[in-house]
């Protein structure tokens, strides 16, 4: 299907927790430019692989491939082939500091730019998902949908002095978790809008359980269950394929091969 060698590959990929197998030699392949969907019930390890690609978490078993380049240990370990951003379902913000820290947080921990030209950077990124002018702003003024844009802001958060530090892949955990939809479709609107803008990150991998989010979002959609990979297609392949599993999934109906987690 792709000629082109992947961004990011996973290679027989397993994850335990105790006794619980959650990735079972699990193969996965991102490439440059796409928006890549991971869906699947519950508990079946799709926010593990967003946390294994980001390098947070290490496989027991598998290989995983940044740019061709094996990864040895996890994020901080060795000088990463490229910079990968993850934005969490909470936004993960720190209370402790204002909207400005929080986008500029990299920038303000690792780069020599004086501190003008760092709020300067931060002022453009939070113009580019419509939040302008709320800086001086703590995380606890703001509702649940600017909160995740500010984390978006700091996910693509660039140094103009150091390209190395300007992330090529977006990781999204259920970006639209807990929000009303119409809050949902603003998310969704700014995703695909983050990708294609001057500045951006043309490459996203996004976890979703959001029947809304998965449809408008994605290009293509890998369904993750009992540890592997069982099903690849596109949104227009969700109404038109047989595989029970994800016409069990997106019918919500009880009966089918998924097994409800008690």
């Amino acid at each position: 299907m792709h000629e082109r060698e992947p961004l990011i590959e996973l290679k027989g990929v397993c994850k335990s927790f105790g006794n619980s197998v959650v990735l079972d030699h699990a193969d996965l392949q991102i490439y440059r430019g796409e928006a890549l969907v991971i869906i699947g019930p519950s508990g079946t390890g799709k926010s593990t692989i967003l946390r294994i690609i980001a390098g947070l978490l290490a496989p027991d078993e598998g290989e995983v491939y940044i740019q061709g380049a094996k990864r040895e240990g996890l994020i901080g370990d060795v000088e990463e082939a490229m910079r990968i951003s993850m934005v969490f379902q909470q936004a993960a913000l720190f209370d402790s500091l204002t909207v400005d820290e929080n986008v500029g947080f990299l920038l303000y921990q690792r780069s020599n730019l004086p501190r003008q030209k760092i709020r300067s950077l931060v002022n453009e990124s939070l113009e580019t998902v419509g939040l302008s002018g709320i800086g001086d702003r703590y995380p606890a003024e703001l509702s649940g949908g600017m909160r995740k844009r500010v984390s978006f802001a700091r996910a693509i958060m660039g140094n103009p002095d150091n390209p190395r530090d300007t992330p090529e892949i977006v990781l999204y955990d259920e970006p639209t978790a807990g929000l009303d939809p119409i809050a949902s479709t603003v998310i969704e609107d700014l995703i695909r809008q983050l990708q294609q803008a001057q500045g951006g990150c043309s490459t996203y991998v996004m976890v979703s359980h959001q029947d809304s989010t998965i449809r408008r979002t994605a290009d293509r959609i890998l369904f993750l269950y009992q540890g592997k990979v069982q099903w690849e297609g596109t949104v227009n392949d969700i109404d038109t394929t047989d595989e029970p599993l994800v016409r069990q999934f997106f019918s919500g109906s009880i009966a089918g091969p998924i097994q409800l987690i008690g």
